[in-house]
């Protein structure tokens, strides 16, 4: 595991995630010689019907919807901005697992 420090350079909520049929945030952040981008987000309602051979329900649905929508919250809390547009700019501290990004934060105590 390592840690590398840099900033949020893109973040919205919309359409995005797989094949762009995910709602929800999605972030790029980067450091001195690495990238990545990061996505808290559902399937779509309006764009991916449930069917009887899917393995999620509505209800599981509308609770990631909810956990989507706590997690902006407590983001923008930490950064202490009230818009995801204003997320772009702020300090984070990513950890990696090899090539894989396994969490990241809002750098508070910079802020």
């Amino acid at each position: 595991m390592r840690t590398e420090l840099g900033k949020i350079e893109q973040a919205r909520f919309g359409l995005g995630g797989y094949q762009d049929a995910c709602i929800g945030l999605h972030v790029t952040l980067s450091g001195q010689g690495w990238g990545v981008c990061d996505t808290k987000s559902s399937w779509d309602a309006n764009l991916i019907k449930r069917s009887e051979n899917t393995q999620w329900t509505e209800e599981g649905r509308n609770d990631n919807y909810a956990e989507t929508v706590r997690y902006i919250s407590d983001l923008l809390a930490a950064a202490k901005v009230n818009d995801v547009a204003k997320l772009v700019g702020k300090p984070v501290q990513a950890t990696f697992d090899g090539n894989t990004l396994q969490s990241w934060r809002i750098l508070t105590e910079v802020l």
